[in-house]
């Protein structure tokens, strides 16, 4: 697999979502559990989150770059941090229901969220069981609006 560009949405009816989005892009969810879809996009190359929330509809939860394995996670972070931008390092987390290596970057204009992640292998749950919070996407959950569930927050 090649890099590709991750958006993760928060929708306030996910079965109407995942109708509305398998017909734009012609592809039924990857993965489908309760208030979530992920839906893994061959062109264009996108991994497109759906994360059902309380607040309003159509917002932006976070974004990301999905690529091939660990050692493109660690030499984005090098390339990254050499120039001047920060990050927030995650590794053997569960995420989404997917343990994942990943890093968070810091230091976006307007606040958002990016993260850069490989998937390492599916999970049955939202996120470890020992999380101490709802929050497994992003290093500032006030970046998002206030989910409907906790697993709402997260990637």
């Amino acid at each position: 697999m090649s890099s590709r560009l991750q958006l993760a949405l928060n929708v306030s009816d996910l079965a109407e979502s995942v109708a509305f989005y398998s017909k734009l892009f012609g592809a039924e969810p990857a993965k489908l559990r309760p208030g979530y879809a992920n839906f893994a996009i061959a062109e264009p190359p996108l991994k497109l989150i759906l994360l059902e929330h309380s607040g309003p509809g159509g917002t932006l939860n976070h974004l990301g770059v999905e690529v091939s394995d660990t050692d493109t996670v660690d030499a984005e972070q090098v390339r990254l941090a050499g120039t001047g931008l920060a990050s927030v390092d995650e590794r053997a987390t569960t995420c989404c229901y997917a343990r994942q290596d990943k890093f968070w970057v810091q230091g976006a204009p307007d606040g958002e969220s990016w993260e850069i992640y490989t998937v390492l292998a599916d999970s049955q749950t939202f996120y470890d069981k020992d999380h101490d919070g709802p929050e497994c996407c992003g290093d500032d959950a006030s970046t998002s609006a206030a989910p409907a569930d906790p697993a709402a927050s997260c990637c």
